[in-house]
């Protein structure tokens, strides 16, 4: 086990954000995956989340999480820019009546391209739609640097920030910045 502390910093919104929302730049389109494979978002999982410590997924048994992949509550969104695949956020329904952005992120290729906020905003539009009580989403000081900033720009404000210490087990092959290891 690889020992990592982090700053987990709450969010939430109670209202859907006023005014216009910017579009995605030409040539992109969100889609939701029904049913993802296991395989698919293993792959999206591993290659966003290597570089932030997204470890939870990446240890969890293929059973169980296909049971959440095929959970209605829970919708797995693509960003492809012409068919390619560019990022995914996942929205979970299943602490109704919130609605938990529970991962979002942009495949490192895609990053500083100037996708990224709108994407955020397609997100934000996507859950509202469903009608939630809030929409809720955290990040950690093991995010990208921007993640905090965009998701407060976006309209989320910061509920609390805990400090917490996380056990990674080693199989799961991050590698894990020095400044987060105890």
């Amino acid at each position: 086990m690889m020992r990592v502390a982090v700053d987990v910093t709450f969010l939430c919104m109670d209202r859907q954000p006023p005014g216009p929302v910017p579009a995605l730049p030409d040539g992109y389109e969100i889609r939701r995956e029904v049913h993802p494979a296991v395989s698919l978002y293993r792959d999206l999982y591993n290659r966003i989340g290597q570089d932030y410590c997204w470890w939870l997924r990446r240890v969890m048994a293929d059973t169980q999480l296909a049971r959440v992949l095929d959970d209605p509550a829970v919708g797995v969104y693509i960003l492809r820019e012409h068919g390619e695949v560019a990022g995914f956020f996942e929205l979970d329904g299943r602490q109704c009546p919130d609605i938990n952005l529970a991962y979002f992120g942009l495949l490192p290729q895609w990053i500083g391209r100037g996708v990224g906020l709108s994407f955020l905003h397609a997100a934000i539009r996507t859950a509202w739609g469903q009608r939630p009580a809030a929409l809720r989403v955290n990040t950690c000081s093991a995010d990208h640097p921007r993640a905090l900033p965009n998701y407060i720009r976006a309209g989320f404000r910061v509920v609390r920030v805990l400090r917490e210490v996380w056990d990674i087990p080693d199989h799961a092959g991050l590698s894990v910045p020095v400044s987060l290891r105890t």
